[in-house]
């Protein structure tokens, strides 16, 4: 599991003082081949390969990622719904595996669990997934997935 989520394709920048342009959020810094296999055709035209990316994580906001030079790339111009800002529970919460909000909920209500975090785990450890290139975070799901467990857990 951990094997999946150290991979680093290039070094991520720590020394990154910018804010999102739209609503100020800090943000967290971004490898740049995840921008690069999540950005629509038109957007990855745009893209500045040496600058820095944030990725904005206010729900509220319609910027997915940022860079120092105030450049931005928009929930619109990305290949896949964002998890962490839309409400559409067809919205994948594992890109990897196809695991969706509704999906999760579903074998919740049906079996009073989920093998989600399970079958995630699992595949990773056989070294099957790709969260730098499939999630727009680029990075293991498994967080978002466990608090999405804990709050069905605490609406039971």
């Amino acid at each position: 599991m951990e094997d999946c989520c150290a991979i680093q394709i290039e070094p991520i920048k720590f020394d990154l003082g910018f804010s999102c342009p739209e609503c100020g959020d800090k943000g967290r810094p971004m490898q740049i081949i995840t921008l690069k296999c999540l950005l629509v055709p038109s957007a990855l035209a745009k893209l500045e390969p040496s600058a820095s990316y944030k990725m904005c994580i206010n729900k509220a906001c319609s910027v997915v990622y940022f860079s120092e030079k105030q450049e931005v790339f928009k929930t619109t111009d990305m290949k896949v719904e964002v998890y962490t800002k839309s409400d559409d529970e067809d919205c994948p919460v594992c890109y990897c595996f196809g695991w969706t909000k509704k999906r999760v909920i579903q074998e919740f209500e049906e079996k009073g669990k989920t093998t989600a975090l399970e079958e995630i785990t699992a595949h990773t450890k056989a070294g099957r997934c790709g969260c730098e290139v499939n999630n727009p975070e680029g990075s293991c799901c498994l967080g978002n997935m466990k608090r999405l467990i804990d709050s069905l857990t605490i609406r039971v």
